[in-house]
């Protein structure tokens, strides 16, 4: 079990669309010089005239709009082809952290029909992403209503659970939001939204009841976030939704203890650290701030409950990966250990990827083995309780089962 968030159905379209897109592309989508950026987008442009890049998803939905769908058999074979790597990898959940974000509601309906012709390798709990071209958060919410997907509805391998909000960009990307500029720049990013759209945003989603799920890159992005739930959630009573803050990857002390009073768990991106970690420190943000990066142990000792992710295909889907991470904090870049006091233990990053995991998904029925749980399991050639964690990324699935039937094999 993990908390892997796989973007089942858009990773077709950036594959198909935006490779070498530049003017004409922006032309057929009717971008134009004159076209204003979207709020939380950007357009970006040198000497007034349009570049091709695009910035953060608001502007990438307006360029979607204009294109051809993918068809539904396009997304079937997509979706089947990442499923079964999630599998062979000994997933067995996952969390789809962008549900309706490329042909909106008919992703979900697509695929309960794909487990309805055969049963998924993947247990998937969707999250309801709250932009849609043209349409605000309290609109989106309520076409989601319209089309009977409410909070937990589903069954045991598909179910609607949560309800996306993005609060800023990426940090490599420098549109992070941050509270200090990055290196060699006079700013330190972004934000998607004003406090005043980022509350509206979440308040529609809990308004109808959902878990929310915020991505947060930065540290700004983190404190405006978390201003926002600290303000609206107490009216909202007491419940157990256990909603998450995603990637969370720079934070401070307070940000965690702030979190954990909130009841928010943590969901870290933890391979950012051996991919990103030397960049980080060398180029992006610096030495110090470098040290704030996904910070497992601190939220360990703030009382927290965290998951990792793999942000597919952001990184690839390997849990034991991200979780040698989690203990080892080692860079790809130099072998060296990005902040040891941050290094988790065996025990810690075991269960960030199992039974946190499962928690923070509301699958309290799986994510370890006991009686009265789903027999949802992977067989492995090397016990990772037992084994070196820095062997982790070496141990071979051989099998993996969903309610004891088995989902694949080596």
């Amino acid at each position: 079990m993990t908390s892997l968030r796989s973007r089942i159905v858009r990773e077709w379209c950036w594959q198909r669309f935006w490779s070498g897109y530049g003017y004409k592309r922006h032309a057929l989508a009717g971008v134009n010089y004159q076209t204003m950026d979207p709020p939380g987008g950007t357009f970006f442009r040198a000497d007034g005239k349009l570049t091709g890049v695009i910035g953060e998803i608001p502007a990438m939905l307006m360029m979607l709009a204009k294109f051809p769908k993918p068809s539904a058999a396009d997304m079937a074979a997509g979706i089947t082809e990442i499923l079964n790597e999630c599998a062979k990898q000994g997933v067995t959940s996952l969390r789809e952290a962008g549900t309706g974000s490329l042909v909106g509601v008919s992703e979900l309906a697509l695929l309960h029909q794909m487990n309805g012709a055969k049963r998924l390798p993947v247990r998937v709990s969707t999250a309801q992403f709250a932009i849609m071209a043209g349409k605000t958060p309290v609109e989106v919410a309520q076409t989601w209503k319209d089309a009977g997907v409410t909070p937990f509805s589903g069954d045991e391998m598909v179910r609607a659970d949560a309800w996306k909000v993005v609060a800023d960009g990426s940090n490599q990307g420098r549109s992070g939001y941050f509270s200090q500029p990055y290196l060699g720049e006079d700013n330190g990013g972004h934000a998607d939204w004003t406090p005043e759209g980022l509350r509206g945003a979440l308040k529609a989603g809990l308004d109808d009841g959902w878990q929310i799920m915020v991505h947060t890159n930065g540290d700004a992005a983190v404190e405006m976030a978390l201003e926002a739930m600290e303000e609206i959630l107490p009216g909202y009573g007491a419940n157990d939704l256990r909603h998450r803050f995603e990637h969370v990857s720079f934070t401070r002390d307070d940000h965690l203890a702030r979190l954990a009073k909130a009841n928010i768990s943590p969901s870290f991106l933890m391979n950012h650290v051996y991919y990103w970690g030397a960049a980080f420190r060398d180029t992006i943000l610096g030495p110090e701030r470098a040290q704030l990066l996904d910070r497992v142990a601190s939220a360990y000792k703030a009382g927290l409950r965290p998951s990792l992710h793999s942000d597919y295909n952001v990184s690839k889907v390997h849990p034991l990966q991200s979780a040698r991470t989690a203990v080892l904090r080692q860079l790809q870049a130099d072998g060296s250990v990005l902040n040891a006091a941050e290094c988790a233990t065996p025990a810690q990053a075991l269960a960030a990827i199992t039974t946190n995991a499962a928690w923070q998904i509301h699958a309290d029925d799986r994510g370890s083995l006991e009686v009265g749980k789903r027999a949802d399991y992977a067989v492995v050639d090397s016990n990772p309780w037992t084994s070196d964690p820095a062997s982790w990324d070496k141990i071979v699935v051989n099998e993996t089962y969903i309610d004891g039937t088995l989902a694949f094999q080596a």
